[in-house]
């Protein structure tokens, strides 16, 4: 993931256009934006992306919450059920999803938490989803449980 070697310390490079570009702790991760615009407590336009559910009594707002965008539909999503994307105004990021389907939930993405180290320990995947769709070049998430669907 990064050339960060220190794994006890937080590590966010630093990118975008603010200085404090969020912090982390033991029993709390933030998120932001690539522009730091938004920050959330506690993406991608690729094949997959690496997300993972948080109880929305457990989010918090840390700034930016009036600058979210949304955009929500329900005909692509496999469910029909409406997803709503919520993103930063400013730079687009999309910053998490909240899904009809999973009332009280968050779905947010990994790639915004403000310490990459957690990818590797507390926030790592234990579910991979939609591996019927997986591209051949893809390997299976080591220790992960595999499903066709969302598994929920």
């Amino acid at each position: 993931m990064s050339a960060h070697t220190d794994k006890s310390k937080p590590y966010f490079p630093l990118s975008g256009t603010k200085e404090d570009q969020g912090y982390s702790k033991e029993d709390e991760a933030t998120a932001t934006c690539f522009c730091g615009t938004v920050q959330l407590a506690f993406i991608t336009a690729s094949m997959f992306a690496s997300n993972f559910t948080v109880k929305d009594t457990h989010l918090k707002h840390l700034r930016g919450q009036g600058n979210l965008k949304t955009f929500g539909q329900a005909h692509s999503i496999g469910s029909k059920q409406l997803m709503t994307n919520y993103f930063c105004g400013t730079c687009g990021t999309l910053m998490y999803r909240v899904g009809a389907r999973f009332p009280g939930m968050s779905i947010l993405r990994i790639g915004t938490i403000d310490d990459f180290n957690l990818a590797d320990t507390k926030i790592r995947p234990t579910i991979e989803q939609f591996t019927k769709e997986r591209a051949n070049w893809l390997t299976p998430v080591k220790g992960a449980t595999e499903t066709e669907g969302t598994g929920m």
